[in-house]
Protein backbone atom coordinates (compact mmCIF):
# COMPACT_ATOMS: atom_id res chain seq x y z
CA UNK A 1 0.00 0.00 0.00
CA UNK A 2 1.05 3.25 -1.14
CA UNK A 3 0.59 6.06 1.80
CA UNK A 4 1.57 9.48 1.10
CA UNK A 5 1.52 12.53 4.31
CA UNK A 6 0.97 16.00 3.50
CA UNK A 7 -0.34 18.65 6.16
CA UNK A 8 -0.92 22.67 6.39
CA UNK A 9 -0.01 24.22 9.32
CA UNK A 10 0.13 27.93 10.71
CA UNK A 11 1.05 26.97 14.75
CA UNK A 12 2.75 23.53 14.22
CA UNK A 13 0.20 21.77 15.93
CA UNK A 14 -0.76 20.16 12.38
CA UNK A 15 2.66 19.29 11.78
CA UNK A 16 3.74 17.64 14.96
CA UNK A 17 0.63 15.27 14.46
CA UNK A 18 1.52 14.51 10.76
CA UNK A 19 5.23 13.52 11.79
CA UNK A 20 3.17 10.79 13.94
CA UNK A 21 1.32 9.39 11.71
CA UNK A 22 4.15 9.45 9.02
CA UNK A 23 6.25 7.83 11.49
CA UNK A 24 3.41 5.09 11.66
CA UNK A 25 2.96 4.49 8.53
CA UNK A 26 6.25 4.58 7.31
CA UNK A 27 5.70 7.73 5.31
CA UNK A 28 7.23 10.89 5.13
CA UNK A 29 5.28 14.24 6.41
CA UNK A 30 5.54 16.90 3.80
CA UNK A 31 3.92 20.28 3.38
CA UNK A 32 1.27 20.86 1.27
CA UNK A 33 3.45 22.42 -1.22
CA UNK A 34 5.00 19.36 -2.02
CA UNK A 35 2.55 17.47 -4.79
CA UNK A 36 1.53 13.98 -5.00
CA UNK A 37 3.20 13.14 -8.12
CA UNK A 38 2.80 9.35 -7.67
CA UNK A 39 -0.22 7.29 -7.36
CA UNK A 40 -0.75 6.73 -3.45
CA UNK A 41 -3.85 4.36 -1.56
CA UNK A 42 -4.16 7.17 0.99
CA UNK A 43 -3.54 10.29 1.54
CA UNK A 44 -3.55 12.04 5.37
CA UNK A 45 -4.25 15.40 4.73
CA UNK A 46 -3.77 17.44 7.85
CA UNK A 47 -5.38 20.93 8.09
CA UNK A 48 -7.38 23.29 11.05
CA UNK A 49 -9.42 25.70 11.05
CA UNK A 50 -8.28 29.43 10.02
CA UNK A 51 -11.18 32.32 10.10
CA UNK A 52 -14.04 29.45 10.75
CA UNK A 53 -13.01 27.28 7.34
CA UNK A 54 -10.52 25.82 5.56
CA UNK A 55 -7.47 27.87 4.56
CA UNK A 56 -7.61 28.61 0.93
CA UNK A 57 -3.93 26.76 0.48
CA UNK A 58 -5.67 23.84 1.83
CA UNK A 59 -8.65 24.56 -1.21
CA UNK A 60 -6.11 24.81 -3.90
CA UNK A 61 -3.72 21.49 -2.86
CA UNK A 62 -7.26 19.65 -3.01
CA UNK A 63 -8.69 21.15 -5.82
CA UNK A 64 -5.14 20.15 -7.42
CA UNK A 65 -5.15 16.71 -6.96
CA UNK A 66 -5.13 13.87 -10.10
CA UNK A 67 -8.15 11.70 -8.63
CA UNK A 68 -6.32 9.06 -10.60
CA UNK A 69 -3.71 9.47 -8.15
CA UNK A 70 -5.30 9.10 -4.98
CA UNK A 71 -7.59 6.42 -3.87
CA UNK A 72 -9.01 8.36 -0.91
CA UNK A 73 -7.80 11.46 1.66
CA UNK A 74 -7.71 11.02 5.45
CA UNK A 75 -8.44 14.04 7.00
CA UNK A 76 -6.75 15.00 10.35
CA UNK A 77 -5.79 18.40 12.37
CA UNK A 78 -6.08 19.84 15.49
CA UNK A 79 -8.41 22.79 16.58
CA UNK A 80 -8.26 25.18 19.67
CA UNK A 81 -11.99 26.59 19.15
CA UNK A 82 -13.63 24.72 16.60
CA UNK A 83 -13.71 21.00 16.02
CA UNK A 84 -13.32 18.60 13.06
CA UNK A 85 -12.71 20.09 9.18
CA UNK A 86 -13.85 16.68 7.66
CA UNK A 87 -17.09 18.52 6.08
CA UNK A 88 -15.02 21.08 4.55
CA UNK A 89 -12.42 19.01 3.55
CA UNK A 90 -14.95 16.53 2.04
CA UNK A 91 -17.05 19.46 0.02
CA UNK A 92 -13.43 19.85 -1.96
CA UNK A 93 -12.78 16.19 -2.35
CA UNK A 94 -16.18 15.75 -3.94
CA UNK A 95 -15.74 18.55 -6.32
CA UNK A 96 -12.20 16.75 -7.05
CA UNK A 97 -13.65 13.51 -7.71
CA UNK A 98 -11.39 11.79 -4.70
CA UNK A 99 -12.86 9.38 -2.04
CA UNK A 100 -12.77 10.98 1.42
CA UNK A 101 -12.56 8.17 4.18
CA UNK A 102 -15.35 8.26 6.84
CA UNK A 103 -12.75 7.98 9.39
CA UNK A 104 -10.58 11.08 10.78
CA UNK A 105 -8.56 12.00 13.68
CA UNK A 106 -9.18 15.18 15.02
CA UNK A 107 -8.01 16.66 18.88
CA UNK A 108 -7.21 20.31 20.40
CA UNK A 109 -4.11 22.46 19.34
CA UNK A 110 -2.77 25.16 21.70
CA UNK A 111 -3.44 28.96 20.19
CA UNK A 112 -2.83 31.54 21.96
CA UNK A 113 -2.37 29.80 25.37
CA UNK A 114 -5.74 27.91 24.81
CA UNK A 115 -5.14 24.48 25.72
CA UNK A 116 -2.04 24.66 26.60
CA UNK A 117 0.80 22.71 25.10
CA UNK A 118 -1.86 20.32 23.08
CA UNK A 119 -1.32 18.20 21.18
CA UNK A 120 0.40 16.39 23.76
CA UNK A 121 1.99 13.37 23.74
CA UNK A 122 -0.87 11.10 24.30
CA UNK A 123 -2.57 12.74 21.13
CA UNK A 124 0.68 12.05 19.01
CA UNK A 125 0.56 8.53 20.31
CA UNK A 126 -3.73 8.49 19.68
CA UNK A 127 -3.02 9.89 16.13
CA UNK A 128 -0.01 7.06 15.38
CA UNK A 129 -2.77 4.34 16.59
CA UNK A 130 -5.42 5.71 14.23
CA UNK A 131 -3.41 6.15 11.26
CA UNK A 132 -2.02 2.42 11.94
CA UNK A 133 -5.80 1.35 11.97
CA UNK A 134 -6.18 2.91 8.62
CA UNK A 135 -3.62 0.46 6.39
CA UNK A 136 -3.85 -2.29 8.59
Amino acid sequence: MKIAVRYYTKTGNTKRLAEAIADAVGAEALPISEPITEPVDVLFLGNSYYAFTIDPEVRAFIRGLDKNKVGKIVNFGSAAMLNSTYKKVKAEADKAGILMDTREFHCKGEFKGIHKGKPDASDMKAAADFAKSVVS
